[in-house]
């Protein structure tokens, strides 16, 4: 079932990437259903708040609250960075499913034991790596076009060019 969701987040990023934006896409399930999806926007504009994780929340928010209930679940096509991750677990998010791993931003591997109570006794499930190779190339498509500056010169994108 992950790599089915998967497909979805994908879809978005393909999307973002047509866009001229960093291909991240994203869906939000409730484990059997896609009840909403995200992708990055005006990163050309160097805007760090339009995450695909943000875009996808706050369509979530739009749904009624029975809607968005119970074992929510989001798919990535990149790991969240630290502000998504801690948005998405102060948001009832318990298991993050990403695809290719952000090797200059990710946030999945901080460690919320030694943080504030308010984080530190939230239990988050991270699977990694699903559909990797499929999300790892349209990384590759964006960082190997001229025209795409965002994160250019970036460690993610020598990182991204030599898979």
């Amino acid at each position: 079932m992950h790599e089915e969701f998967m497909k979805l987040a994908l879809d978005e990023a393909r999307v973002a990437l047509r866009c001229g934006d960093f291909p991240v896409g994203c869906v939000i399930t409730d484990g059997v259903r896609v009840i909403c999806s995200g992708r990055r926007k005006n990163s050309r504009e160097d805007n760090e708040l339009d995450h695909a994780e943000v875009v996808a929340l706050r369509e979530m928010y739009r749904l009624p609250p029975e809607k968005r209930s119970g074992e929510l679940v989001i798919y990535s096509t990149m790991e969240p960075c630290l502000m998504c991750f801690t948005t998405l677990i102060l948001n009832n998010i318990k298991t993050i499913v990403y695809a290719y791993e952000d090797v200059m931003g990710g946030g999945t591997n901080l460690s919320l034991t030694g943080l504030k109570p308010l984080y530190a006794s939230m239990e988050i499930t991270v699977i990694p790596y699903i559909l990797r190779q499929e999300s790892v190339q349209l990384f590759r498509d964006f960082f190997a076009d001229d025209d795409n500056g965002y994160w250019q010169d970036s460690l993610l994108a020598q990182y991204t060019l030599r898979q």
